[in-house]
């Protein structure tokens, strides 16, 4: 623990909050002290980005609802600049604006230096906005497009912006899945910043999925479930099982591990010499029911090969591709949009959902030409059954098919992009960063889910910079290193200390 703990620097009570017939939160209590790292964990739906979104003043409580800073009693219905310079925000979404630079960026919050004539000043909010974004070591540009940047560099420029003006500060800083993209080494950084603003005093709300990350970060953890706070306890506490079980209300297995491959079997995918981005010749060949992990650190190129792959990259490509089942033929990687490989892709909010569209409409998009009648015209009816069988077979919590997608968790989000890949009935699911945002349970679905389609025959591809996605899922891992692949792990060699060296280059 950072500083001794004296009053709450952040109370709410009696916190409820209602969506039409949903009731989201449900007399919620939560405080944090000063000092103290505070976790927040519960099972996708569970009210958790509710209770952020009213901190932030983006909802508005119920009336009832009571809440403090450093004991001074707050509107949850009010958005005041006092209340934003005390409770700052990281959110999963990031908030940022794609087509403006870092520094334009972190300006929106805290304005621009300018000269006695009102003129901006360049050099200085230059130096300003890398001296904060610098200490991740990224090596971000903060003069480009953040639409150009990795999710990764997003996410270092979001808790940047929220760090601005913050030193010696006493307040709470929110962290919603802040590391949901980020590899070993950057994660190691954050929460090294994460335990700087504790040690300074301030109060840090963490909202994560990742039972590593409360046990190696917080102080203490509160959990909800369906809209209400199940338990508050020290982490010191608790066990990786017993926490599950408070999250599920049953006993959870929190450990999963793949079926090994049923013998030898033909290759579904061949890929050889692909260039791409910072890719160098990378190759390999996926077999049959094999589940391929593909990893590496940040800028390695590891995260370019499913999109180059399924078609997906804006880059330039080069290679070749085959799908030995289907032709003996060899496609140019600059033309494998043409295999219909499904990719289920890294940003769901980004590339993978259409915010606008309901959950059925997200399900059959790339179905519709199979959907449609001679005539052209769409079989209503056939849409609608498709779309309810996927949403049973890989089991969406929604009030139904006609429910826009935003209304549903981020899990319950990536179930229906997956089952619209699945729908196509590929001979190759790929997948990147599946469980980003994902909390335990859901995540054990997913897990399953893909290892069904495995054992099925369909061969799939994991790129994943969380390493617990490679030990559940994986058969083979190959770690990418400066563009090409620099060491293959199969079978009982996939350790978290085996991928860690490798993606390192420390073997």
């Amino acid at each position: 623990m950072g500083t001794e703990l004296t009053g709450p620097v952040l109370r709410v009570a009696a916190l409820s909050k209602r969506f039409g017939g949903t009731q989201a939160l449900q007399d919620v209590d939560l405080e944090v002290s000063p000092g103290e790292i505070h976790a927040l964990i519960g099972p996708n739906g569970s009210g958790k980005s509710t209770l952020i979104k009213i901190l932030a003043g983006y909802h508005h409580a119920e009336p009832g609802a009571v809440a403090e800073l450093d004991g001074e009693p707050f509107d949850l219905g009010q958005v005041t600049a006092s209340r934003h310079d005390r409770l700052r925000f990281v959110h999963q979404e990031l908030g940022l604006v794609g087509e403006l630079s870092a520094i334009d960026n972190l300006a929106l919050s805290h304005g621009f230096a300018r000269t006695a004539f009102g003129n901006i000043r360049w050099p200085e909010m230059e130096r300003r906005t890398s001296a904060l974004v610098e200490r991740f070591g990224l090596g971000i540009d903060v003069r480009r497009p953040l639409a150009t940047a990795t999710p990764v560099q997003r996410t270092v420029v979001a808790i940047a912006a929220a760090l601005q003006g913050w030193e010696g500060r006493r307040g709470v800083l929110v962290l919603d899945e802040p590391t949901a993209v980020l590899p070993p080494g950057e994660v190691a950084r954050l929460f090294d910043i994460v335990r700087e603003v504790r040690d300074a005093g301030a109060g840090v709300l963490y909202v994560s999925h990742r039972m590593d990350e409360i046990f190696a970060l917080a102080d203490r953890v509160t959990v909800i479930r369906g809209g209400r706070r199940i338990a508050t306890r020290p982490v010191a506490e608790l066990t990786p099982r017993s926490l599950a079980e408070l999250m599920a209300g049953e006993e959870t297995e929190t450990d999963h591990r793949p079926s090994p491959p049923s013998g030898r079997a033909d290759p579904v995918l061949e890929v050889r010499d692909l260039w791409a981005g910072p890719l160098r010749g990378v190759g390999f060949d996926l077999a049959r029911g094999e589940r391929l992990g593909i990893t590496g650190l940040v800028g390695s190129g590891h995260e370019i090969v499913p999109y180059a792959v399924c078609g997906a990259h804006a880059g330039r490509v080069s290679g070749r591709l085959r799908l030995p089942e289907s032709s003996e033929r060899w496609t140019e990687a600059r033309d494998a949009d043409g295999l219909g490989l499904p990719l289920v892709p890294a940003d769901r909010a980004g590339e993978g959902v259409i915010g606008d569209f309901s959950v059925g409409e997200n399900l059959t998009l790339p179905l519709l030409d199979r959907l449609r009648a001679r005539s052209g015209r769409l079989r209503r009816r056939r849409e609608s059954a498709l779309a309810e069988d996927w949403i049973r077979r890989v089991g969406v919590r929604t009030a139904g098919r006609g429910a826009r997608i935003t209304t549903l968790s981020g899990g319950n989000q990536q179930k229906v992009v997956m089952a619209r890949c699945l729908a196509q009935r590929p001979p190759v699911l790929t997948l990147c960063e599946p469980t980003a945002g994902v909390d335990i349970a859901t995540r054990l679905q997913l897990y399953d889910l893909i290892e069904r389609q495995a054992a099925e025959g369909m061969g799939v591809i994991v790129s994943s910079s969380d390493t617990q996605d490679l030990l559940a899922l994986c058969t083979r891992v190959l770690v990418v290193r400066d563009g090409r692949i620099a060491r293959e792990i199969s079978g009982p060699d996939i350790t978290e200390p085996a991928l860690v060296h490798a993606m390192e280059g420390t073997e």
